[in-house]
């Protein structure tokens, strides 16, 4: 992990990432109890010095793959630009689902325990803000529009994302109780639209 550049040294920012997924491998693979620093210094072939040096401690750690989930989850639910704002604001609804399901244990980790272990850092805080704004700016569109009623979008999206949060955590949880989850989940955003037009 220390050679790469001119002077024989792979640079401070590609060790920290390669570190970032080093962890992010171990957190799929073994869960958020697995993610420590001996663990992810095993996956990165470095000393667990190596991590200590880039992130402090564990919560350190466990703070840059949150930051990474979440803007994961940002990606994924800004992805769409229909200019239909209907179809912008169910696109944002079924690839929140999307993620959550192809990223259980980031998902798990992002509102879950993960956010009391990691270490408060102002780069955590803004990139979960950043996921937020995405739905925020998708109620802001929708509202613009006319295709939902006027009113604060910041509070909008926060009733929204409460319902599809929800049962996304029921989903993961196996907790659903209707045959098809999909279609559950699509009746939900549905239900959301229809209430807030």
């Amino acid at each position: 992990m220390t050679e790469g550049s001119a002077g024989g040294r792979t640079p401070s920012r590609a060790v920290e990432q390669a570190l970032v997924d080093a962890a992010e491998r171990v957190l799929v693979r073994d869960g958020l109890g697995g993610l420590t620093v001996r663990a992810v210094a095993a996956e990165a072939g470095v000393a667990p010095m190596g991590v200590y040096n880039r992130f402090g401690n564990k919560d350190g750690l466990v703070a840059a793959v949150l930051a990474r989930g979440f803007d994961g989850l940002a990606a994924a639910t800004s992805e769409d630009t229909d200019v239909d704002p209907t179809a912008r604001l169910l696109a944002c609804g079924r690839n929140y689902r999307r993620f959550a399901l192809a990223h259980p244990q980031h998902y798990g980790a992002m509102f879950g325990p993960g956010l009391s272990q990691a270490a408060p850092t102002a780069e955590l805080a803004d990139r979960a803000d950043a996921a937020f704004t995405a739905l925020v700016d998708r109620v802001r569109y929708g509202m613009d529009r006319g295709a939902l009623r006027p009113g604060d979008p910041r509070g909008t999206a926060q009733l929204i994302w409460s319902s599809v949060h929800g049962a996304v955590s029921l989903e993961l949880g196996g907790l659903v109780l209707t045959p098809d989850a999909a279609a559950s989940y699509e009746a939900l955003l549905q239900m959301l639209l229809d209430g807030l037009r």
